[in-house]
């Protein structure tokens, strides 16, 4: 056998092996994703359904977020009760210190403000691909995403698409359902709908809604089984309903779970809908 006939084998043997892994792990979704306070799994996209203070970075539903406003803790944060800061300075402060001391989760957020120039810092892409490397190598789930997007589509850096893929492997492989949907949707654009099911309905059954979408379509045009779609339908419904509670519904009724919104801004539309 010629040395590349052997090199070739061995690259197929490897991502065979790759795959065979990414669909045997990451089944269930890491404990990252629950409520610090409530101990429940936060719901998909779980930053649109809780959200983080620069004081601790622990993550509280908008349900327990509610909650402790209605107990009149007006002013502080929900998990620690250290007062919470109205302006951008004194967060990024915070954040910052937190990240000088190895924070996995500091240095992700930190890197998301320099992404998307928050916080009162200007939007440096550079600097926010190194702070998700170092924080993807540190193990955070939410970095991996982010340097996944990035690379994959090109936003603010140079295509690499094997590159976007891989990170969003290694999150999928720990139970990230973002990741695991994307590696979906990228199977189906690629024509592999039978890798793609698999992907999704993994994803489907951990109550990410848009995998459940991207099922339901593929079925309607006979790229999925009815059977699958069953599947996913029926582990999407069990993953919501276990994830539930009355003051997150109540939560969503009064419209605070704001994507993105940081903590001192949703205080301050609770606080105004709670008059």
């Amino acid at each position: 056998m010629s040395n590349d006939v052997a090199a070739v084998a061995l690259a197929d043997s490897a991502a065979r092996n790759l795959q065979q892994r990414l669909m045997a792990s990451g089944l269930e979704r890491p404990e990252g994703d629950a409520c610090s306070i409530c101990f429940l799994l936060v719901e998909i996209p779980v930053r649109e359904h809780s959200k983080t203070s620069a004081c601790c970075l622990k993550r509280v539903c908008n349900g327990c977020i509610l909650a402790a406003r209605q107990r009149g803790m007006l002013y502080g944060c929900p998990f620690c009760r250290t007062p919470l800061p109205a302006d951008e300075a004194p967060n990024l402060a915070m954040v910052q210190k937190r990240a000088d001391k190895g924070d996995v989760e500091a240095i992700t957020n930190l890197g998301h403000k320099y992404y998307y120039g928050q916080l009162g810092l200007a939007k440096d892409v550079p600097r926010a691909i190194e702070l998700y490397t170092k924080a993807a190598e540190l193990g955070s789930l939410d970095a991996h995403l982010y340097l996944g997007d990035s690379y994959y589509y090109g936003k603010s850096v140079e295509e690499d698409k094997p590159r976007g893929i891989h990170h969003w492997q290694q999150a999928a492989m720990e139970g990230h359902a973002e990741s695991r949907h994307n590696l979906g949707v990228v199977e189906n654009d690629n024509g592999n709908y039978e890798l793609a099911v698999q992907h999704l309905v993994i994803s489907a059954k951990m109550g990410f809604g848009e995998s459940l979408n991207g099922i339901k379509d593929m079925f309607k045009v006979g790229q999925a089984t009815k059977a699958q779609y069953a599947e996913a339908l029926l582990g999407y419904r069990d993953a919501v309903e276990e994830i539930k509670s009355p003051q997150r519904e109540e939560a969503k009724r009064l419209l605070i779970n704001e994507a993105e919104a940081p903590m001192y801004l949703l205080r301050k539309k609770i606080e105004k809908v709670l008059k």
